[in-house]
């Protein structure tokens, strides 16, 4: 099984994550973290704070000569703004109850952030107590152990790429899906999107939404080339491969609606064209005709591959802020206040997601195939395919 823990604040000195159930024998290397974090500051509408992240990484323990060890691997994130304005953020973040804040506290709280609804379950009157924790900055610590899921999952054949679909009201054409190998040509465009027309039209909502101070969501997807027939169950409710992905897709920051596969259209659809018809041929073995599954059948990943997408909502930071809202210290009317924001965060959710799903697959894939080292959970992995062509109902 393989869990993560991340600890860390959005302005504060460093953000940590620890994953374990990492079998032995994985390459690794801080530069394949690093590489990975520097995709998710990737985006065409993303505030100046990008520009000067350096998201320097460690690798505190777990990793010896650029190998698992099979123990916890703990990876520390830097941050680049506490050192470069340690004065400020030193103080502002300080763990010690001597130093104190060096601002009033925050209290213009922010519609559509967990600022209010935090300070009102932790009884906090200072929504900086609520927001560094609360912010997008701790993905990047998901990033980073989904960095790790994803060198296992190479190990299996597994290849997960993710795109934009939409962005604002510019949608790609349904018919451009990126292929196992063209996460780069996908990097390449300033909004992750193949659709060279919807590219163009998203950077031109980018470009207005900037103007006016505002804030643009979108739609992004992840698909999972190469996943092995078997992952997840139809046992219970949490052993099934589409929660678990609904459930950490989901989770991810701004984020207000999951699918997997086609769910949403399917839904409006007749029973008869709703579902992937299935053929089978001595050279392929068993095939669907069509994706609408998302490659989740009952629960169990049926070999095809695996697509989710994530609906994510505009960041509820603006840059000219406009939203109503209340001073929780004096009651009174007035606009919520202004942190450093971004116009839009959605060709970085795309990157985000893609990890996100890594995490889930490879927890299943060590699950499925366990071993405490890479090469007895590929040579599980192997037998089981062998086992899967040769049994009552073939491949």
């Amino acid at each position: 099984m393989l869990r993560y823990l991340t600890a860390g604040e959005s302005h504060g000195p460093a953000l940590i994550v620890i994953v374990e159930g990492l079998p032995a024998g994985l390459e690794v290397s801080a530069a394949d973290v690093s590489a990975e974090l520097a995709r998710r500051r990737l985006g065409y509408g993303r505030g100046p704070r990008m520009r000067f992240e350096q998201d320097v990484v460690t690798l505190v323990g777990g990793v010896r000569h650029g190998r698992t060890l099979g123990s916890p691997v703990a990876i520390e994130i830097a941050n680049s703004e506490w050192t470069r304005n340690p004065e400020k953020w030193g103080t502002e973040m300080s763990p010690e109850a001597a130093d104190g804040p060096t601002k009033a506290p925050l209290s213009q709280i922010r519609p559509g952030h967990a600022d209010l609804a935090g300070m009102q379950k932790y009884g906090f009157t200072d929504a900086r107590d609520v927001l560094e924790r609360a912010s997008a900055r701790e993905t990047a610590a998901r990033v980073a152990a989904g960095t790790l899921a994803k060198k296992l999952l190479a190990t299996l054949g597994v290849q997960i790429v993710s795109h934009v679909v939409q962005l604002g009201p510019a949608k790609a054409s349904g018919g451009v899906r990126p292929g196992p190998d063209d996460l780069d040509r996908v990097d390449e465009n300033e909004v992750r999107c193949l659709d060279p027309e919807a590219a163009l039209a998203m950077v031109e909502q980018i470009k207005e939404a900037a103007k006016e101070g505002d804030s643009l969501g979108g739609v992004v997807e992840a698909i999972a080339y190469g996943v092995p027939v078997g992952l997840g169950s139809h046992v219970h409710w949490d052993r099934k491969l589409d929660a678990a992905l609904a459930h950490a897709v989901m989770s991810i920051q701004a984020v207000k609606g999951v699918e997997v596969g086609d769910g949403f259209d399917v839904a409006g659809r007749r029973g008869s064209l709703a579902h992937d018809p299935v053929t089978w041929s001595a050279e392929g073995g068993y095939e669907r005709g069509s994706a609408l599954a998302g490659g989740v059948e009952g629960g169990i990943s049926t070999g095809e591959p695996v697509v989710v997408r994530a609906a994510m909502k505009p960041l509820a930071t603006l840059n000219r802020p406009t939203l109503a809202t209340v001073d929780t210290a004096t009651k009174e009317p007035g606009v919520s206040f202004k942190e450093r924001t971004d116009v839009t965060a959605v060709p970085a959710c795309g990157v985000v997601t893609e990890h996100m799903v890594a995490l889930v697959l490879a927890d299943e894939a060590t699950r499925k195939f366990g071993g405490d080292s890479v090469e007895e959970l590929t040579r599980n992995h192997r037998s089981f395919l062998a086992a899967l062509a040769e049994g009552p109902v073939g491949a």
